[in-house]
C-alpha cells in the first residue's frame, strides 16, 4: 500500500518501511509525526483519491534524522562588466520513516 501526503508545500509518495527526505521539521530525532494531508490511498486497483483530501486518510512516520543537503553554488555573471556574485545554499531536510499508512 502507497500513499501521496503533502508537506511543507511538497507532495511525497512513500509506503511502509520507506525512508523519505521531507522539508525540515521542527522535532526531535525519535519522534513521532502525523501526516493528515492524505492525497491518494491505495494499491493496484483499489485507489482511494481525494477532493482534494482523503477522509480519515493518514501517514505515521518516525523522525530518523536532520540534516542539510549538500551545498549548491549560485553564480551572477555579467561577462566584460566586472561583474561577478557566488552564494552558496545547503537546503535543511527532515529524514522519516514511515511507519503506518491508513485510509479509512
Amino acid at each position: 500500500m502507497y500513499a501521496v501526503f503533502r508537506t511543507g508545500g511538497k507532495q511525497y509518495r512513500a509506503s511502509a518501511g520507506e525512508r523519505v527526505r521531507i522539508e525540515k521539521l521542527t522535532a526531535d530525532v525519535g519522534a513521532a509525526v502525523e501526516f493528515d494531508q492524505v492525497l491518494i490511498v491505495g494499491e493496484g486497483a483499489d485507489i482511494k483519491v481525494g477532493a482534494p483530501l482523503v477522509a480519515g486518510g493518514k501517514v505515521s512516520a518516525k523522525v530518523v534524522s536532520q540534516g542539510r543537503d549538500e551545498k549548491i553554488m549560485i553564480i551572477k555573471f555579467r561577462r566584460r562588466k566586472h561583474y561577478r556574485r557566488t552564494q552558496g545554499h545547503r537546503q535543511a531536510f527532515t529524514e522519516v520513516e514511515i511507519t503506518s499508512i491508513s485510509g479509512a
